[in-house]
C-alpha cells in the first residue's frame, strides 16, 4: 500500500504510534481514549490504512476550544437576511468578483459552455466563500476536523467521517496534512470543499493529473461547476425571483426550509405575487427575506436549492444570488 510521504514523515517522527511524548505547552488529543481508538481501528480497517500511520498523525492533532465556539454559532443561523447580506454584498467584493472575472474570463467560459453553469454564480461562490482565494481559513484542516470529530458530540459521526476522507484524501491527492489550513470546520481551498467534497467532486480542470483546490483556479472553476451539476443545476433555468405578499394573506415562511415544498400555482393560491412565465406546477421554494422594517418573501426555484447543496441555508443561497446578480451586472452592463 502507498502512504503519502507526509504521513510517512509523521511516523518516522515518533518512535511509537502511542507513545506518550510530551508536547510542553501544546495539548494533544488523548490517543487512549476509546473512541479514538475505536475510530483509528474502524477507519484503518475500512480504508486500507495503516493504523500506526493513524495514529501518528493524530498524534500531531491540537484541540481547539475556539472551534467549538465557532460551530456554536454560525452567522446564517443567527443573522437575519438584511444584516447577512451586508456581510456578502459589498461594493469591494464586487469589484474583486469583476476582477476575478476578468482574471479567469476564458476558463470561466469554457466551463460554463461544458456544464451549462452561469460564470457568475461559479465566482459568486468563490467571493461569498474566500474573497476569491483570499480568506481560506487559519485552522490547519486536521486540528478543526479532530477536534470535531471527538470533542463536539452533536456531530460527531459526521466529523469523524470528514476526518477518514481526509485521511484518504491525503494518501490521494497532493495535500499536506500538517500544513493544509482551512476553517473552523475543516473546509479547504478557495472553494471550501469538505474532505469529502473534495474527493467526490473536485476534477482536475487542467488535466496535469493532480485536483489542486488551494492554488490552481482551473481545477477550482471546474469544480465548482462539477458541484453543481451534481446536484442538479439546469442550464439556463431561473434561480430567485422576488414577489410580494397580498394584504390579506396569512402566510408563515420557515427559513430551515430548503426544499421545494410548494409550486407557482400553489403560492399564487396563497397569496403570492409574482411575474413568471413558468407552468404552474413549477416546484419553487418560497424564500422568507428578513429586513430592517419586516420581512419580504422570495421565490427560489431548482436552481437555488442546488446552492443550498453547498450551505445548507436559504440566506446562504439569496446571498450567493444577489452578489451573481451584481457581478453580472459589473461584467455585462459596466458603468
Amino acid at each position: 500500500m502507498r502512504i503519502h510521504a507526509a504521513l510517512v514523515a509523521t511516523l518516522a517522527s515518533i518512535p511509537s504510534a502511542q507513545t506518550e511524548e510530551s508536547f510542553p505547552g501544546t495539548p494533544r488529543f488523548d490517543l487512549t481514549r476509546p473512541d479514538i481508538q475505536q475510530f483509528v481501528e474502524k477507519t484503518a480497517s475500512a480504508n486500507g490504512l495503516e493504523v500506526d500511520a493513524v495514529y501518528a498523525l493524530l498524534a500531531k492533532a491540537e484541540p481547539q476550544p475556539k472551534i467549538l465556539e465557532a460551530i456554536a454559532r454560525p452567522a446564517e443561523r443567527v443573522v437575519p437576511w438584511w444584516e447577512y447580506r451586508e456581510r456578502f454584498v459589498t461594493a469591494q467584493r464586487i469589484r474583486d468578483g469583476v476582477q476575478f472575472w476578468g482574471e479567469h474570463r476564458e476558463r470561466l467560459e469554457a466551463v460554463s459552455r461544458e456544464t451549462g453553469v452561469a460564470p457568475e454564480y461559479i465566482v459568486a461562490i468563490l467571493g461569498v466563500e474566500t474573497s476569491y482565494g483570499r480568506i481560506t481559513g487559519r485552522y490547519r484542516v486536521l486540528d478543526a476536523l479532530a477536534t470535531l470529530a471527538f470533542d463536539y458530540p452533536p456531530r460527531s459521526p459526521f466529523f469523524q467521517s470528514e476526518l477518514a476522507n481526509f485521511l484518504l484524501l491525503v494518501r490521494e491527492e497532493p495535500v499536506d496534512p500538517l500544513t493544509a489550513l482551512g476553517s473552523y470546520a475543516g473546509a479547504m481551498g478557495a472553494p471550501q470543499f469538505m474532505p469529502s467534497s473534495y474527493r467526490r467532486y473536485a476534477t482536475d480542470g487542467d488535466g496535469d493529473g493532480r485536483r489542486d483546490l488551494f492554488t490552481d483556479w482551473n481545477d477550482v472553476i471546474a469544480s465548482v461547476a462539477n458541484y453543481f451539476t451534481e446536484h442538479g443545476w439546469k442550464a439556463g433555468a431561473p434561480v430567485l425571483i422576488e414577489a410580494t405578499v397580498a394584504p390579506d394573506a396569512e402566510l408563515e415562511l420557515d427559513v430551515k426550509n430548503l426544499k421545494l415544498t410548494e409550486t407557482l400555482a400553489s403560492a399564487r393560491e396563497r397569496g403570492v405575487r409574482f411575474e413568471s412565465d413558468l407552468p404552474g406546477d413549477t416546484p419553487v421554494i418560497l424564500v422568507p427575506a428578513e429586513l430592517e422594517d419586516g420581512t419580504a418573501v422570495r421565490i427560489g426555484f431548482g436552481n437555488f436549492e442546488t446552492i443550498t447543496r453547498y450551505n445548507r441555508s436559504v440566506r446562504y443561497a439569496m446571498a450567493v444570488h444577489d452578489l451573481a446578480q451584481a457581478l453580472a451586472a459589473g461584467v455585462y452592463e459596466p458603468s
